[in-house]
Protein backbone atom coordinates (compact mmCIF):
# COMPACT_ATOMS: atom_id res chain seq x y z
CA UNK A 1 0.00 0.00 0.00
CA UNK A 2 1.81 3.15 -0.85
CA UNK A 3 0.83 6.64 0.33
CA UNK A 4 1.22 9.48 -1.28
CA UNK A 5 1.16 13.33 -0.02
CA UNK A 6 -0.68 16.35 -2.13
CA UNK A 7 0.86 19.61 -0.53
CA UNK A 8 -1.65 21.46 1.60
CA UNK A 9 -4.59 18.61 1.22
CA UNK A 10 -3.27 15.67 3.62
CA UNK A 11 -2.63 12.59 2.54
CA UNK A 12 -4.65 10.06 0.22
CA UNK A 13 -3.81 6.64 -1.01
CA UNK A 14 -3.37 4.91 -4.31
CA UNK A 15 -4.85 1.77 -3.19
CA UNK A 16 -8.01 3.07 -1.41
CA UNK A 17 -9.59 0.35 -0.67
CA UNK A 18 -6.58 -0.87 1.68
CA UNK A 19 -6.05 2.74 2.74
CA UNK A 20 -6.21 3.67 6.22
CA UNK A 21 -6.76 7.39 5.58
CA UNK A 22 -6.42 10.01 8.29
CA UNK A 23 -10.06 10.91 9.32
CA UNK A 24 -9.35 14.42 11.34
CA UNK A 25 -7.05 17.00 9.64
CA UNK A 26 -4.63 18.45 12.31
CA UNK A 27 -5.30 22.18 11.51
CA UNK A 28 -3.21 24.66 14.07
CA UNK A 29 -6.95 26.76 15.04
CA UNK A 30 -8.54 23.25 15.87
CA UNK A 31 -9.14 22.92 19.50
CA UNK A 32 -11.41 19.96 20.52
CA UNK A 33 -13.81 20.19 23.15
CA UNK A 34 -11.79 19.55 26.51
CA UNK A 35 -9.09 21.86 25.06
CA UNK A 36 -12.51 24.35 24.44
CA UNK A 37 -13.87 23.90 27.49
CA UNK A 38 -10.54 24.78 29.42
CA UNK A 39 -10.26 27.90 28.06
CA UNK A 40 -13.26 28.81 28.30
CA UNK A 41 -14.34 28.19 31.53
CA UNK A 42 -11.06 29.96 32.58
CA UNK A 43 -12.63 33.11 30.52
CA UNK A 44 -15.43 32.95 32.21
CA UNK A 45 -14.42 32.71 35.48
CA UNK A 46 -12.28 36.00 34.78
CA UNK A 47 -14.97 37.93 33.18
CA UNK A 48 -17.64 36.72 36.24
CA UNK A 49 -14.45 38.73 38.41
CA UNK A 50 -14.59 41.36 36.09
CA UNK A 51 -18.13 42.06 36.27
CA UNK A 52 -18.22 41.77 39.72
CA UNK A 53 -15.54 44.51 40.17
CA UNK A 54 -16.20 46.93 37.53
CA UNK A 55 -17.71 49.67 39.80
CA UNK A 56 -14.21 49.41 42.38
CA UNK A 57 -11.71 49.86 38.79
CA UNK A 58 -10.69 53.22 37.22
CA UNK A 59 -13.55 54.16 34.38
CA UNK A 60 -10.01 54.70 32.25
CA UNK A 61 -6.38 53.60 32.43
CA UNK A 62 -4.64 56.75 32.01
CA UNK A 63 -1.87 55.63 30.03
CA UNK A 64 -0.67 56.93 26.71
CA UNK A 65 -0.57 55.50 22.72
CA UNK A 66 2.94 54.77 23.62
CA UNK A 67 2.51 52.85 27.01
CA UNK A 68 -0.17 51.05 25.57
CA UNK A 69 2.31 50.10 23.21
CA UNK A 70 5.03 48.93 24.92
CA UNK A 71 2.40 46.86 26.99
CA UNK A 72 0.83 45.00 24.41
CA UNK A 73 4.59 44.42 23.06
CA UNK A 74 5.95 45.36 20.08
CA UNK A 75 7.21 41.90 18.61
CA UNK A 76 6.67 40.82 15.57
CA UNK A 77 3.89 38.26 13.68
CA UNK A 78 4.55 34.91 15.73
CA UNK A 79 6.37 32.39 13.47
CA UNK A 80 4.62 29.73 15.33
CA UNK A 81 1.53 29.18 17.37
CA UNK A 82 1.35 29.41 21.23
CA UNK A 83 -1.39 27.49 23.32
CA UNK A 84 -5.07 28.54 23.25
CA UNK A 85 -5.14 29.12 27.00
CA UNK A 86 -2.13 31.51 27.09
CA UNK A 87 -3.09 33.68 24.55
CA UNK A 88 -7.26 33.92 26.30
CA UNK A 89 -5.38 34.47 29.36
CA UNK A 90 -3.05 37.48 28.35
CA UNK A 91 -5.94 38.79 26.18
CA UNK A 92 -8.52 39.61 28.83
CA UNK A 93 -5.70 40.94 31.33
CA UNK A 94 -5.25 43.32 28.47
CA UNK A 95 -8.75 44.04 28.21
CA UNK A 96 -9.96 44.08 31.58
CA UNK A 97 -7.49 46.32 32.83
CA UNK A 98 -6.25 48.63 29.60
CA UNK A 99 -9.51 49.48 28.57
CA UNK A 100 -12.18 52.33 28.73
CA UNK A 101 -15.32 50.89 30.79
CA UNK A 102 -18.25 51.93 29.03
CA UNK A 103 -20.34 49.35 31.57
CA UNK A 104 -18.20 51.43 34.78
CA UNK A 105 -21.60 52.67 36.80
CA UNK A 106 -19.49 56.54 36.56
CA UNK A 107 -19.01 56.19 32.68
CA UNK A 108 -21.67 58.93 31.24
CA UNK A 109 -19.45 60.00 28.49
CA UNK A 110 -20.94 59.91 25.01
CA UNK A 111 -23.54 57.35 24.15
CA UNK A 112 -22.53 54.04 24.47
CA UNK A 113 -24.77 51.58 26.91
CA UNK A 114 -22.90 49.47 30.02
CA UNK A 115 -23.84 46.40 27.74
CA UNK A 116 -25.96 43.63 29.18
CA UNK A 117 -23.59 40.78 30.62
CA UNK A 118 -26.33 37.66 28.46
CA UNK A 119 -25.12 39.77 25.31
CA UNK A 120 -21.11 38.38 25.99
CA UNK A 121 -22.98 35.03 26.00
CA UNK A 122 -25.00 35.97 22.88
CA UNK A 123 -21.93 37.10 21.09
CA UNK A 124 -19.78 33.99 22.06
CA UNK A 125 -22.73 31.55 20.75
CA UNK A 126 -23.03 33.51 17.86
CA UNK A 127 -19.65 33.15 16.99
CA UNK A 128 -19.72 29.48 17.53
CA UNK A 129 -22.03 28.93 15.16
CA UNK A 130 -20.94 31.75 12.59
CA UNK A 131 -23.70 32.08 10.26
CA UNK A 132 -23.90 34.48 7.89
CA UNK A 133 -26.96 36.27 8.07
CA UNK A 134 -27.33 37.59 4.25
CA UNK A 135 -29.15 34.74 3.39
CA UNK A 136 -31.97 32.32 4.25
CA UNK A 137 -30.53 29.27 2.89
CA UNK A 138 -27.18 30.35 4.80
CA UNK A 139 -28.80 30.77 8.36
CA UNK A 140 -31.96 29.83 8.58
CA UNK A 141 -32.65 30.12 12.21
CA UNK A 142 -30.54 33.34 12.22
CA UNK A 143 -32.82 35.04 10.11
CA UNK A 144 -35.61 34.27 11.82
CA UNK A 145 -34.36 35.91 14.87
CA UNK A 146 -33.57 38.66 13.18
CA UNK A 147 -37.08 39.26 11.51
CA UNK A 148 -38.41 38.77 15.50
CA UNK A 149 -35.93 40.80 16.83
CA UNK A 150 -37.25 43.60 14.21
CA UNK A 151 -40.65 43.38 15.35
CA UNK A 152 -40.10 43.29 18.75
CA UNK A 153 -38.04 46.59 18.38
CA UNK A 154 -40.90 48.26 16.70
CA UNK A 155 -43.57 47.28 19.70
CA UNK A 156 -41.55 48.06 22.36
CA UNK A 157 -41.75 51.99 21.14
CA UNK A 158 -45.07 51.71 19.85
CA UNK A 159 -45.05 51.38 16.26
CA UNK A 160 -47.86 49.96 13.93
CA UNK A 161 -47.35 46.29 12.57
CA UNK A 162 -46.42 47.68 8.71
CA UNK A 163 -42.16 48.51 9.73
CA UNK A 164 -39.74 46.37 9.37
CA UNK A 165 -36.13 46.56 8.48
CA UNK A 166 -32.71 45.20 8.85
CA UNK A 167 -30.12 45.31 11.86
CA UNK A 168 -26.94 47.45 11.01
CA UNK A 169 -23.46 48.22 12.86
CA UNK A 170 -24.96 51.38 14.53
CA UNK A 171 -26.00 54.75 14.23
CA UNK A 172 -24.42 55.37 11.03
CA UNK A 173 -25.03 52.89 9.10
CA UNK A 174 -28.66 52.56 10.13
CA UNK A 175 -29.26 56.42 8.89
CA UNK A 176 -27.38 55.62 5.95
CA UNK A 177 -29.32 52.38 5.45
CA UNK A 178 -32.65 54.63 5.35
CA UNK A 179 -31.08 57.83 3.37
CA UNK A 180 -30.64 56.01 0.21
CA UNK A 181 -33.56 54.47 0.20
CA UNK A 182 -35.25 58.18 0.58
CA UNK A 183 -33.12 58.95 -2.03
CA UNK A 184 -33.83 56.37 -4.75
CA UNK A 185 -37.40 56.46 -3.82
CA UNK A 186 -38.11 60.30 -4.11
CA UNK A 187 -35.01 60.29 -7.35
CA UNK A 188 -35.95 56.65 -8.82
CA UNK A 189 -33.96 58.09 -11.80
CA UNK A 190 -30.91 58.47 -9.83
CA UNK A 191 -30.45 54.41 -9.64
CA UNK A 192 -29.40 54.81 -13.04
CA UNK A 193 -28.22 57.88 -13.98
CA UNK A 194 -26.78 58.84 -10.62
CA UNK A 195 -28.08 62.19 -9.33
CA UNK A 196 -27.17 64.28 -12.89
CA UNK A 197 -30.41 62.30 -13.90
CA UNK A 198 -32.69 64.75 -11.30
CA UNK A 199 -34.02 67.13 -13.49
CA UNK A 200 -33.62 69.58 -10.32
CA UNK A 201 -31.75 70.03 -7.65
CA UNK A 202 -32.52 67.36 -4.74
CA UNK A 203 -32.13 68.90 -1.19
CA UNK A 204 -32.54 67.55 2.47
CA UNK A 205 -33.17 69.23 5.58
CA UNK A 206 -32.22 69.01 9.19
CA UNK A 207 -31.55 70.86 12.00
CA UNK A 208 -27.97 72.24 12.99
CA UNK A 209 -27.65 70.03 15.67
CA UNK A 210 -28.22 66.99 13.44
CA UNK A 211 -25.14 64.19 13.94
CA UNK A 212 -22.34 64.04 11.46
CA UNK A 213 -23.73 61.06 9.72
CA UNK A 214 -25.46 63.81 7.08
CA UNK A 215 -23.01 65.05 6.19
CA UNK A 216 -21.13 61.88 4.83
CA UNK A 217 -24.47 60.81 3.54
CA UNK A 218 -25.07 63.67 1.30
CA UNK A 219 -21.34 63.03 0.45
CA UNK A 220 -21.41 59.53 -0.37
CA UNK A 221 -24.57 60.00 -2.28
CA UNK A 222 -23.70 61.72 -4.82
CA UNK A 223 -26.03 65.22 -3.82
CA UNK A 224 -23.19 66.70 -2.32
CA UNK A 225 -23.17 68.71 1.12
CA UNK A 226 -24.12 71.92 -0.47
CA UNK A 227 -27.44 69.60 -0.83
CA UNK A 228 -28.01 70.12 2.84
CA UNK A 229 -30.54 72.85 4.04
CA UNK A 230 -29.61 73.57 7.81
CA UNK A 231 -32.65 74.93 10.03
CA UNK A 232 -31.97 76.82 12.99
CA UNK A 233 -33.30 75.51 15.99
CA UNK A 234 -35.14 77.32 18.80
CA UNK A 235 -34.40 77.73 22.51
CA UNK A 236 -35.16 74.22 23.59
CA UNK A 237 -32.72 73.04 20.89
CA UNK A 238 -35.68 71.97 18.65
CA UNK A 239 -35.78 72.38 14.63
CA UNK A 240 -37.82 75.50 13.92
CA UNK A 241 -40.68 74.48 12.06
CA UNK A 242 -41.58 78.21 10.87
CA UNK A 243 -37.69 78.54 9.33
CA UNK A 244 -38.15 75.12 7.93
CA UNK A 245 -41.08 76.47 5.76
CA UNK A 246 -39.90 79.44 5.02
CA UNK A 247 -36.38 77.90 3.27
CA UNK A 248 -39.13 74.66 2.02
CA UNK A 249 -41.08 77.54 0.32
CA UNK A 250 -37.97 79.10 -1.24
CA UNK A 251 -36.40 76.37 -2.10
CA UNK A 252 -39.91 75.64 -4.66
CA UNK A 253 -40.03 78.80 -5.82
CA UNK A 254 -36.50 78.78 -7.34
CA UNK A 255 -37.25 75.38 -8.72
CA UNK A 256 -35.09 72.91 -6.56
CA UNK A 257 -36.59 69.54 -5.70
CA UNK A 258 -36.71 68.73 -2.01
CA UNK A 259 -36.76 65.18 -1.29
CA UNK A 260 -36.20 64.86 2.81
CA UNK A 261 -36.76 66.02 5.88
CA UNK A 262 -35.07 64.81 8.94
CA UNK A 263 -36.27 64.66 12.19
CA UNK A 264 -34.31 64.12 15.48
CA UNK A 265 -35.53 61.76 18.70
CA UNK A 266 -32.66 63.03 21.16
CA UNK A 267 -29.72 64.91 19.37
CA UNK A 268 -26.84 64.00 20.92
CA UNK A 269 -25.68 66.87 22.83
CA UNK A 270 -28.60 68.07 24.81
CA UNK A 271 -31.13 65.11 24.24
CA UNK A 272 -33.74 67.23 22.23
CA UNK A 273 -36.73 65.85 20.61
CA UNK A 274 -38.12 67.59 17.10
CA UNK A 275 -41.62 68.46 17.11
CA UNK A 276 -41.97 64.94 15.00
CA UNK A 277 -45.64 65.54 14.32
CA UNK A 278 -45.40 68.99 12.81
CA UNK A 279 -42.14 67.79 11.00
CA UNK A 280 -44.62 64.77 9.61
CA UNK A 281 -47.21 67.40 8.52
CA UNK A 282 -44.73 69.40 6.35
CA UNK A 283 -43.47 66.58 4.57
CA UNK A 284 -46.93 65.46 3.91
CA UNK A 285 -47.70 69.31 2.49
CA UNK A 286 -44.05 69.30 0.56
CA UNK A 287 -44.37 65.10 -0.72
CA UNK A 288 -41.18 65.05 1.52
CA UNK A 289 -39.73 61.53 2.97
CA UNK A 290 -39.44 61.77 6.51
CA UNK A 291 -36.69 60.38 8.47
CA UNK A 292 -36.41 60.12 12.06
CA UNK A 293 -32.59 60.01 13.31
CA UNK A 294 -33.86 57.96 16.81
CA UNK A 295 -30.60 56.06 17.21
CA UNK A 296 -30.30 57.44 21.05
CA UNK A 297 -34.10 58.55 22.24
CA UNK A 298 -36.60 56.79 20.65
CA UNK A 299 -36.41 53.62 23.47
CA UNK A 300 -37.76 56.29 25.79
CA UNK A 301 -41.30 56.05 23.75
CA UNK A 302 -41.61 52.56 25.86
CA UNK A 303 -42.40 54.89 28.93
CA UNK A 304 -46.36 56.26 28.99
CA UNK A 305 -44.78 59.60 30.31
CA UNK A 306 -42.50 60.65 28.01
CA UNK A 307 -44.71 59.27 24.97
CA UNK A 308 -45.99 62.90 24.17
CA UNK A 309 -42.46 63.64 22.73
CA UNK A 310 -42.97 61.30 19.89
CA UNK A 311 -45.78 62.13 18.85
CA UNK A 312 -45.91 61.98 14.90
CA UNK A 313 -43.14 59.11 14.86
CA UNK A 314 -45.37 56.04 12.76
CA UNK A 315 -45.82 59.23 10.42
CA UNK A 316 -42.28 58.34 9.47
CA UNK A 317 -41.23 56.76 6.16
CA UNK A 318 -37.70 55.71 8.11
CA UNK A 319 -36.73 55.19 11.76
CA UNK A 320 -32.78 54.84 12.55
CA UNK A 321 -32.65 53.05 16.25
CA UNK A 322 -29.97 51.67 17.93
CA UNK A 323 -29.73 48.69 20.33
CA UNK A 324 -26.50 49.24 21.49
CA UNK A 325 -27.20 52.51 22.94
CA UNK A 326 -30.10 52.71 25.08
CA UNK A 327 -31.49 49.13 25.46
CA UNK A 328 -28.20 48.33 26.53
CA UNK A 329 -26.85 45.63 24.02
CA UNK A 330 -23.44 45.21 23.49
CA UNK A 331 -21.62 46.59 20.39
CA UNK A 332 -22.23 46.47 17.33
CA UNK A 333 -26.16 47.21 16.85
CA UNK A 334 -27.84 49.48 15.04
CA UNK A 335 -31.15 48.99 13.10
CA UNK A 336 -33.16 50.71 10.05
CA UNK A 337 -36.91 50.54 10.29
CA UNK A 338 -38.94 51.81 7.43
CA UNK A 339 -43.05 51.71 6.93
CA UNK A 340 -42.83 49.89 3.76
CA UNK A 341 -40.08 47.55 3.47
CA UNK A 342 -40.14 47.26 -0.52
CA UNK A 343 -38.07 50.70 -0.58
CA UNK A 344 -35.18 48.81 0.98
CA UNK A 345 -35.25 46.11 -1.49
CA UNK A 346 -35.77 48.15 -4.39
CA UNK A 347 -32.94 50.34 -3.26
CA UNK A 348 -30.38 47.49 -2.26
CA UNK A 349 -31.33 43.89 -4.04
CA UNK A 350 -29.96 42.70 -6.68
CA UNK A 351 -29.72 38.62 -8.36
CA UNK A 352 -26.17 38.14 -9.45
CA UNK A 353 -26.24 34.60 -11.51
CA UNK A 354 -23.77 33.35 -8.60
CA UNK A 355 -26.48 33.39 -5.99
CA UNK A 356 -28.64 30.74 -5.17
CA UNK A 357 -30.98 32.28 -2.70
CA UNK A 358 -34.16 32.38 -3.74
CA UNK A 359 -36.77 30.04 -2.85
CA UNK A 360 -39.94 30.92 -4.44
CA UNK A 361 -41.65 27.84 -2.50
CA UNK A 362 -40.82 29.86 0.84
CA UNK A 363 -42.24 32.51 0.70
CA UNK A 364 -41.46 33.67 4.39
CA UNK A 365 -37.90 33.19 3.85
CA UNK A 366 -35.95 36.55 3.55
CA UNK A 367 -32.71 36.94 2.59
CA UNK A 368 -31.03 40.24 4.11
CA UNK A 369 -28.29 41.13 1.40
CA UNK A 370 -31.98 42.30 -0.18
CA UNK A 371 -32.49 45.25 2.99
CA UNK A 372 -28.82 46.66 2.94
CA UNK A 373 -25.43 47.27 2.37
CA UNK A 374 -23.88 44.08 3.49
CA UNK A 375 -23.46 40.46 1.35
CA UNK A 376 -21.75 38.61 4.73
CA UNK A 377 -23.45 39.41 7.73
CA UNK A 378 -22.74 38.32 11.21
CA UNK A 379 -25.18 37.60 13.46
CA UNK A 380 -26.04 40.96 15.20
CA UNK A 381 -29.60 39.91 16.39
CA UNK A 382 -28.68 37.73 18.89
CA UNK A 383 -27.91 39.52 21.61
CA UNK A 384 -30.53 41.78 21.15
CA UNK A 385 -32.88 39.07 21.02
CA UNK A 386 -31.56 37.46 24.24
CA UNK A 387 -31.47 41.29 26.33
CA UNK A 388 -34.99 41.83 24.75
CA UNK A 389 -36.41 38.50 26.75
CA UNK A 390 -34.30 38.52 29.58
CA UNK A 391 -35.29 42.61 30.52
CA UNK A 392 -38.80 42.52 28.74
CA UNK A 393 -41.19 45.71 28.22
CA UNK A 394 -41.49 46.29 32.16
CA UNK A 395 -37.93 45.87 32.93
CA UNK A 396 -37.03 48.11 29.61
CA UNK A 397 -39.68 50.86 31.05
CA UNK A 398 -37.46 50.50 34.95
CA UNK A 399 -34.33 51.02 33.49
CA UNK A 400 -34.94 53.87 31.10
CA UNK A 401 -36.67 55.93 33.32
CA UNK A 402 -34.33 55.42 36.12
CA UNK A 403 -31.90 56.93 33.60
CA UNK A 404 -34.02 59.84 33.05
CA UNK A 405 -34.30 60.10 36.73
CA UNK A 406 -31.05 60.05 37.71
CA UNK A 407 -30.17 62.68 34.47
CA UNK A 408 -32.35 64.98 36.44
CA UNK A 409 -31.01 64.35 39.83
CA UNK A 410 -27.86 65.72 38.35
CA UNK A 411 -29.38 68.50 36.90
CA UNK A 412 -31.17 69.58 40.03
CA UNK A 413 -28.25 68.94 42.45
CA UNK A 414 -26.29 71.30 39.60
CA UNK A 415 -28.69 73.88 40.00
CA UNK A 416 -28.84 74.15 43.94
CA UNK A 417 -25.11 74.29 44.07
CA UNK A 418 -23.35 77.77 44.37
CA UNK A 419 -20.66 76.46 42.51
CA UNK A 420 -22.51 74.61 39.43
CA UNK A 421 -24.36 76.00 36.68
CA UNK A 422 -26.83 73.67 35.52
CA UNK A 423 -27.73 74.34 31.53
CA UNK A 424 -29.90 71.73 30.07
CA UNK A 425 -31.91 68.73 30.90
CA UNK A 426 -33.83 65.94 28.48
CA UNK A 427 -34.18 62.16 28.39
CA UNK A 428 -31.42 61.08 29.73
CA UNK A 429 -28.46 63.73 29.03
CA UNK A 430 -27.86 66.64 31.50
CA UNK A 431 -25.70 69.15 30.61
CA UNK A 432 -23.71 71.62 33.34
CA UNK A 433 -20.62 73.67 33.92
CA UNK A 434 -18.46 74.29 36.63
CA UNK A 435 -18.95 78.05 37.31
CA UNK A 436 -16.61 79.13 40.80
CA UNK A 437 -17.50 82.72 41.99
CA UNK A 438 -15.01 85.77 41.12
CA UNK A 439 -13.68 84.14 37.86
CA UNK A 440 -14.77 86.17 34.50
CA UNK A 441 -17.19 84.82 32.43
CA UNK A 442 -14.53 84.58 29.31
CA UNK A 443 -12.46 82.07 31.43
CA UNK A 444 -15.05 79.92 31.63
CA UNK A 445 -15.08 78.07 28.63
CA UNK A 446 -11.18 77.20 29.60
CA UNK A 447 -11.89 76.30 32.69
CA UNK A 448 -14.99 73.91 31.44
CA UNK A 449 -12.64 72.42 28.66
CA UNK A 450 -9.80 72.30 31.77
CA UNK A 451 -11.88 70.07 33.61
CA UNK A 452 -13.07 67.85 31.26
CA UNK A 453 -10.15 66.70 30.28
CA UNK A 454 -8.80 66.15 33.58
CA UNK A 455 -11.95 64.05 34.54
CA UNK A 456 -11.47 62.00 31.75
CA UNK A 457 -7.73 60.57 32.51
CA UNK A 458 -8.27 60.83 35.98
CA UNK A 459 -10.43 57.36 36.10
CA UNK A 460 -12.76 58.33 38.76
CA UNK A 461 -15.81 59.56 36.13
CA UNK A 462 -16.14 59.68 32.21
CA UNK A 463 -17.89 62.58 30.99
CA UNK A 464 -17.99 64.55 27.33
CA UNK A 465 -18.47 67.76 26.40
CA UNK A 466 -21.25 70.15 24.30
CA UNK A 467 -21.27 73.49 23.72
CA UNK A 468 -24.69 74.92 24.25
CA UNK A 469 -25.24 79.12 23.12
CA UNK A 470 -21.09 79.45 23.06
CA UNK A 471 -20.83 78.11 26.58
CA UNK A 472 -18.23 74.80 27.10
CA UNK A 473 -20.22 72.49 29.22
CA UNK A 474 -20.10 69.13 30.80
CA UNK A 475 -22.45 66.56 29.32
CA UNK A 476 -23.41 63.58 31.10
CA UNK A 477 -25.46 60.61 28.94
CA UNK A 478 -26.96 57.91 31.63
CA UNK A 479 -27.95 55.53 29.29
CA UNK A 480 -26.29 52.70 32.26
CA UNK A 481 -28.25 50.22 34.13
CA UNK A 482 -25.51 50.08 37.05
CA UNK A 483 -25.41 54.00 37.83
CA UNK A 484 -27.57 54.93 41.17
CA UNK A 485 -28.18 57.52 42.93
CA UNK A 486 -24.81 57.21 45.31
CA UNK A 487 -23.04 57.36 41.95
CA UNK A 488 -24.41 60.43 40.77
CA UNK A 489 -23.73 62.67 44.31
CA UNK A 490 -20.25 61.33 43.96
CA UNK A 491 -20.00 62.55 40.00
CA UNK A 492 -20.79 66.09 41.44
CA UNK A 493 -18.05 66.08 44.28
CA UNK A 494 -16.06 64.70 41.90
CA UNK A 495 -16.52 67.57 39.61
CA UNK A 496 -16.33 70.39 42.09
CA UNK A 497 -12.78 68.81 43.31
CA UNK A 498 -11.70 68.87 39.57
CA UNK A 499 -13.03 72.50 39.04
CA UNK A 500 -11.45 74.17 42.09
CA UNK A 501 -8.24 72.21 40.91
CA UNK A 502 -8.16 73.94 37.41
CA UNK A 503 -9.41 77.19 38.56
CA UNK A 504 -6.49 77.35 40.73
CA UNK A 505 -4.42 76.37 37.85
CA UNK A 506 -5.66 79.33 35.80
CA UNK A 507 -5.91 81.75 38.41
CA UNK A 508 -1.69 80.79 39.01
CA UNK A 509 -1.61 80.70 35.36
CA UNK A 510 -3.03 84.62 34.91
CA UNK A 511 -1.04 85.82 38.26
Amino acid sequence: MSHLQEPGNGYYCANRENCQMPRKRNAQVDMDGAEFKKAGYRLIDQLGDFIDQIGQKPVTADKSPAQLSEILGRNPLPEHGQPAIAIVDRAADLLCNFSLLNGHPRFLGYITSSAAPIGALADLLAAAVNPNVGAHILSPMATAMEKQVIKWLGELIGLPPCYDGILVSGGNMANFTAFFAAVHAKVPESKAGGIAASPARPLVYCSRTTHTWIEKAAALSGLGGDSIRWIATDKANRMDLHALQEVLQADKNSNQRPIMIIGTAGDVSTGAVDDLKGIAEICKQHDCWLHIDGAYGLPAAAIPEQRRHFEGMAEADSIALDPHKWLYAPLEAGCTLVKNPNHLIQTYSSHPVYYNFNQEDQPEARNYYEYGFQNSRGFRALKVWMVLQQAGRKGYMEMIATDIRLAALLFRLASQHAELEAITQNLSITTLRYRPPGLPEDQLNQLNELLLNDLQRNGEVFLSNAVIDNKYCLRACIVNFRTSDSDIEEIVEIILRGGRKAADHIKNKSV
